[in-house]
């Protein structure tokens, strides 16, 4: 019996040798990545580390630290990458998986910061309303029109794109703008459009557009406390720039 014994356990030893020789070489990498996030969370990471413990569930076979690199030197940093879109993420050798995962974690966090904004006086969190605005539209490829509703506390009630447009304008009607803000019971606006070109400077055309829906909005009582344009690098606001 007990050379019978000692032949099962060797054959057991011999299989579980085969199946550590199969793991990845980079079994081990992934291991102490987890387990470095779970104690220094995200700050402790550069951008292409965390990217790569996102992809470890679309390349579960696959060392995920080149292509992550690749993918930050492609789009520019993190932002760029979860902002990318999945066509872009598609053609730059992704899988749709693989893509749907990255913009998902963009689409979280918007989520996030939206619900961090939406039903409190946006005075009180106005820092945080720039960060979601920002988030939201500094990555378009095209410019969008966006409304900020607000209630007559000044509380965020309703965040709605209302127009897309090409890279240089997007068309918007004050009257449409007047009737939604009507219909959402809204007292008070707040404008949002993004620059693509980089450059937050309002043009001749946003200042002449951000005054006919001041007046139209103040002929039903509907203030309009600022116009935000979003770009890369900053954000002007009209109010500052005392063109409101």
């Amino acid at each position: 019996m007990a050379p019978a014994k000692r032949g099962a356990v060797a054959e057991k030893a011999e299989k579980n040798k085969g199946t550590e020789a199969e793991q990845p070489k980079h079994s081990g990498h992934r291991k102490r990545l987890r387990e470095r996030y779970a104690g220094a969370g995200p700050d402790a990471f550069a951008d292409y580390e965390l990217l790569e413990l996102i992809l470890f569930s679309s390349f579960p076979r696959q060392d995920t630290k080149p292509l992550a690199k690749t993918l930050i030197k492609q789009f520019g940093n993190f932002a760029g990458v979860v902002s990318a879109g999945i066509p872009a993420l598609m053609t730059a050798g992704l899988s749709l998986n693989a893509a749907v995962t990255l913009t998902s974690v963009r689409d979280a966090a918007l989520r996030l910061a939206r619900q961090e904004v939406l039903n409190r006086p946006v005075i009180a969190s106005w820092q945080k309303l720039l960060d979601y605005v920002n988030a939201a539209m500094m990555h378009e490829k095209t410019e969008h029109f966006r409304l900020l509703f607000l209630d007559k506390k000044n509380a965020l009630i309703a965040d709605e794109v209302q127009q897309q447009g090409t890279v240089d304008s997007a068309p918007v009607y004050p009257r449409e703008v007047v009737k939604r803000a009507l219909e959402l019971s809204a007292t008070a606006l707040i404008l949002v459009h993004n620059h693509p070109s980089g450059d937050p400077t309002p043009s001749r055309a946003d200042i002449e557009m951000t005054r006919a829906i001041a007046d139209a909005a103040r002929a039903v009582n509907i203030v309009v406390h600022d116009h935000l344009i979003v770009a890369r690098a900053s954000t002007a606001s009209f109010k500052s720039l005392g063109l409101l």
